[in-house]
């Protein structure tokens, strides 16, 4: 039998509890609760920035609100790019249903095989871009099927109406609307804008569920309008591109400036592409000759040769030049003409294109006057226009010249510009013999030009500019039905290593019309011709020819000829 205890005569059990003893542990307990209560407070109302951030991390998210990029349109107001919105595909992976069916369909419409479709569904658990800026009609068939786990977001897409034309002047923006090329790249923070934003609250499918009230509106990027015509670069680049096809050239350049204003009409290159259709590229598409290759211009430099040396008054257009035996001996080195043309005046040196007179009027000249006068119209110089990949070409200095280097120089060969400046330093003989600055914008009002020759000399200058294109010049078939020009040929050996190439060439023609009252300035390049015919009479004048004629039409020029101009067709073979 167990022991009975009696626990009620337990003298520990028997003594008295002091009072104050449960008046502790009642206060204790009262404490407690409110050191829990003042916690509490303190997390949910003083102090819950934290706690706050660390619950909005799990449900809230920051959308951004993009901004519209600015268009960007001609100087009529044509649009040469703007943004459409059109649906992006994405995917949670771990919520797709892989039904083989819908995937297979669902691959299809995204243009990519099974494959692919199904390495992206498995390169993340959480979220994948299946395909970005897909067609209207493509987001529609897609949503159709109702696959779970497939979404859509809206997202702009740039569009370029005029294509190829006008690809090397616009550019294009990336898959994030940033620009990358031409005018797109030149005045991306312009046309981007700025990005907006809205706070959400989101559920685990990524929908907004509630709008939290924090938004910031979007600023839409500004339109840019450009000095282009649409008109003349869409015939500059068929023109372009139809010479350069024809001559199995390499490649070939065009650019069309208002005289009167320094804007750049045209301005176009072939080979191009498409912009929002950029398929297997290369640089040869990408390159902006006009900008980005230099050359040596061949003759196209010697009206400025010889206008410095009417302005300087050392020779008028009647002087008499001796070119004759047809060629020049200069220390060791011998220059010649194609041609022994004998005794010339000035204005048939320029209408020959005689090496040997445009050498022997440069060397009356110090060499300081030549390299500051092709300063003065932006030899050497970078052009001031906003395009990446513009190159200043090459001038040395005058003091290492040597005499035989001022000579070639004098026709076009030791220096090196690109066809941006050539076009640009032809405008001076449209002018009153000064210069303006050029511009890729629209330009309203007058500008002004910085005076390089008297004003006699330029209207002297476009006087024998105007007999390169008629009977005895180099290039009759720069003649346009209805209007006077004026032009210079060159044809220049390509550099290859440490000397020139025997069978490359480049010919050249730059030139101005309507003659007696300039409108327009027009220098073409085509890059290494291989059919035949490579003079610049014959390959680049009449790619100037058909661009003139249709560019005054365009802007509204009257013709100031009346009678149909007789082409020659024995022209005399230019000289290099």
């Amino acid at each position: 039998m167990s022991r009975s205890i009696a626990y009620n005569s337990s003298p520990l059990l028997a003594s008295p509890t002091p009072v104050w003893r449960s008046k502790f542990i009642v206060a204790a307990i009262a404490l407690a609760f409110v050191g829990l209560a003042g916690r509490a407070v303190y997390i949910q109302v003083i102090a819950n920035d934290f706690f706050q951030r660390q619950g909005e991390v799990r449900f809230a998210r920051t959308l951004a609100l993009p901004a519209n990029r600015g268009r960007i349109l001609d100087r009529n107001g044509v649009v040469l790019a703007s943004s459409i919105p059109v649906p992006s595909i994405w995917a949670i992976p771990e919520d797709v249903d892989r039904d083989p069916q819908n995937l297979k369909k669902l691959a299809k419409l995204l243009g990519m095989s099974m494959p692919e479709l199904n390495k992206k569904l498995e390169d993340d658990k959480s979220f994948v871009w299946l395909k970005r800026q897909v067609d209207e009609s493509v987001g529609k068939e897609i949503e159709a099927l109702k696959i779970k786990g497939i979404y859509q977001r809206k997202e702009y897409k740039r569009q370029y109406p005029e294509g190829e034309a006008a690809a090397h002047v616009v550019g294009f923006t990336n898959i994030e609307d940033l620009g990358q090329e031409g005018m797109e790249l030149a005045f991306n923070k312009e046309l981007g804008g700025r990005d907006g934003s809205r706070r959400v609250i989101k559920d685990r499918m990524g929908r907004a569920v509630e709008d939290l009230g924090e938004q910031v509106a979007p600023v839409d990027g500004r339109d840019l309008q450009l000095s282009i015509d649409s008109k003349v670069q869409f015939f500059a680049y068929e023109s372009i591109k139809e010479a350069v096809l024809k001559h199995k050239a390499k490649a070939g350049g065009i650019v069309v400036l208002d005289v009167h204003t320094g804007e750049v009409l045209a301005l176009a290159n072939y080979p191009s592409y498409v912009p929002d259709k950029r398929v297997n590229l290369n640089g040869e598409q990408l390159r902006n000759r006009t900008l980005t290759d230099s050359f040596e211009p061949g003759s196209t430099m010697k009206p400025f040769v010889i206008g410095l040396a009417l302005n300087t008054k050392r020779v008028t257009p009647e002087t008499q030049v001796q070119t004759a035996p047809g060629r020049l001996t200069i220390g060791s080195a011998t220059i010649s003409d194609s041609h022994a043309h004998g005794m010339l005046t000035v204005n048939e040196v320029i209408q020959k294109s005689s090496n040997i007179g445009t050498a022997k009027i440069a060397l009356q000249m110090p060499a300081r006057e030549m390299w500051e006068m092709f300063s003065s119209v932006g030899f050497g110089q970078k052009p001031q226009v906003p395009f990446p990949g513009a190159v200043s070409g090459r001038l040395r200095p005058y003091k290492s010249w040597r005499p035989i280097e001022q000579a070639t120089m004098s026709y076009g060969y030791g220096l090196s510009v690109s066809l941006m400046q050539l076009a640009h330093a032809y405008t001076l003989f449209g002018r009153n013999g000064d210069i303006v600055p050029l511009s890729m914008l629209k330009v309203s009002g007058p500008v002004a030009g910085q005076q390089v020759f008297d004003p006699k000399v330029a209207e002297q200058v476009r006087y024998m500019l105007h007999l390169v294109v008629g009977p005895g010049g180099t290039a009759p078939k720069a003649q346009t039905m209805g209007y006077s020009v004026g032009g210079k040929t060159g044809t220049a050996n390509k550099q290859e290593g440490h000397g020139y190439a025997a069978k490359k060439y480049r010919g050249v023609f730059a030139g101005l019309a309507p003659i007696d009252a300039p409108r327009i300035a027009v220098a073409v390049m085509i890059d290494e011709p291989t059919n035949g015919q490579y003079f610049g009479g014959d390959v680049a004048a009449p790619v100037f020819s058909q661009t003139v004629q249709q560019t005054l039409r365009v802007l509204g020029v009257p013709p100031d000829m009346t009678v149909k101009p007789q082409v020659v067709t024995d022209a005399v073979e230019e000289s290099f």
